[in-house]
């Protein structure tokens, strides 16, 4: 790892931490195991830029870095020149809705899009006029005209034309060409638009791009399949869609039959990722370990998916099979933990060690005191600890006469609240009406399944 940390990089991570969520940028300081997780994505995406497809469900305990660890594959998959988009699961954005939460998911995705030259986001019109911007630029060199420009780009998005949906999604595309030729930005702009699902009629997307769909709710998923195959035409290794949060699903979300189809969503996408239905596009869920094996309203409770998505029998004696669709993340070692700390320890000095608030021994002591505070929570959910440690460097830092033996022994490390181990709310379906006392043997012909 090298010692050399950013102001920028340094000031996001600290800030990060502190809060207790998990910074975007600068993640290579932190990562420490994980060694064979690593492995298996880095054995996706290869898997991916071979045209191929992947699906993992990376699950754990609340605070075990599930969202650390989805940011860490979005760094090293945008290394890889991956295209990556990511979002989190809300009650308004779901993978199946009938009221537009399917196609805000999307719109979000979109908004996150981001490649190796725009990490932070909003890298759609980068990735559609980069392709757009270096096929005029080839062709032009050998004295093509406009005209065969355009009809160069619409014959080489002729086979996404196959897919379903592709013909309007070609179309947009060639709408954005003939904008790019005219230098007319509303077309342009109109085209960029239709791609993030910013469409809301079809009336409005007709008169602006003479295109008879959107993208909707019903749509979601073969959109996003179209886009992957225009990410590999544009030169990029693939598209990496990165899911968080999905315990809304089995946690917030009350009614069993909005669950179930966003579970066969779900099923959709494994079967065709698994059959060899995808090319180029890989998927990474993230959710609690609640999410995934709850038999009343987790994916569990959906027997096609829990019958793909079962363990191997013989990893439970101890050997290790990263081959299936789930990645259970495990506790880090303390041994893990000490270098975690060590390496947050290095970005608070901004790799100077003369800098160090505390030494080593300083970090056994703390790791100590989180051990008899949090018990073994502590080795399961590192996110309190190392929040903790964070502010207990900046205590130490703005107050030159304190001691890190002083601040360690006022600190008070409270445990986070899982927001999903509370009681769960009674499905809206299975929820029963109550019975007329009055009534007689008639109440009967009200009774629901």
């Amino acid at each position: 790892m090298s010692n050399a940390v950013k102001p920028r990089e340094r000031d996001a991570i600290l800030q990060s931490l502190r809060a207790g969520v998990v910074p975007r940028v600068g993640l290579r300081h932190l990562q420490v195991g994980r060694l064979d997780e690593v492995a298996a994505i880095l054995n996706d995406l290869e898997r991916i830029e071979h045209g191929g497809a992947s699906v993992r469900f990376i699950t754990g305990r609340y605070g075990a870095g599930k969202s650390f660890f989805l940011n860490l594959a979005r760094m090293v998959a945008l290394e890889r020149k991956f295209v990556v988009a990511q979002a989190d699961v809300t009650m308004e954005r779901r993978l199946h809705g009938s009221s537009g939460q399917a196609r805000s998911l999307y719109a979000e995705l979109m908004r996150n899009l981001a490649t190796r030259a725009k990490p932070e986001g909003n890298a759609l019109s980068s990735v559609v006029e980069r392709w757009v911007s270096e096929l005029d630029h080839q062709l032009r060199a050998s004295g093509a005209t406009d005209s065969d420009v355009l009809r160069e780009i619409k014959n080489q998005l002729k086979p996404l034309q196959e897919l379903v949906s592709g013909f309007d999604f070609a179309t947009v595309i060639s709408r954005y060409v003939e904008g790019f030729q005219a230098h007319n930005d509303s077309l342009m702009s109109s085209a960029l638009r239709w791609l993030r699902a910013e469409y809301r009629t079809k009336t409005e997307a007709r008169e602006n791009l003479d295109v008879r769909s959107i993208i909707d709710d019903v749509q979601f998923y073969d959109y996003l399949k179209l886009f992957a195959s225009f990410v590999k035409l544009a030169g990029y290794s693939g598209l990496l869609i990165n899911i968080d949060e999905m315990g809304v699903f089995s946690h917030r979300l009350n009614s069993s039959q909005a669950r179930t189809a966003n579970y066969e969503v779900i099923l959709r996408i494994l079967n065709d990722c698994l059959q060899g239905n995808v090319v180029g596009l890989g998927f990474l869920f993230g959710g609690t370990n609640t999410f995934l094996e709850d038999r009343r309203r987790g994916v569990y409770s959906y027997e096609a998916l829990a019958t793909r998505l079962e363990d191997n029998s013989l990893a439970n004696t101890g050997l290790k099979d990263f081959s299936g669709p789930v990645i259970r993340l495990q506790n880090l070692s303390p041994e893990d933990l000490f270098v975690l700390l060590h390496n947050i320890r290095v970005v608070f000095a901004s790799g100077d060690p003369a800098r160090y608030s505390l030494d080593d021994q300083g970090i056994k002591q703390f790791m100590t005191h989180c051990a008899s505070s949090l018990g073994a929570e502590f080795y399961l959910t590192p996110r309190d600890a190392v929040k903790a440690f964070v502010q207990m460097l900046f205590i130490i830092e703005q107050n030159p006469g304190s001691t890190w033996q002083t601040v360690l022994s006022a600190l008070r490390i409270d445990r986070s609240v899982d927001p999903e181990a509370g009681p769960l709310e009674a499905d809206e379906e299975t929820t029963p009406e109550p019975r007329n006392k009055n009534a007689g043997d008639d109440s009967l012909a009200s009774f629901k399944l």
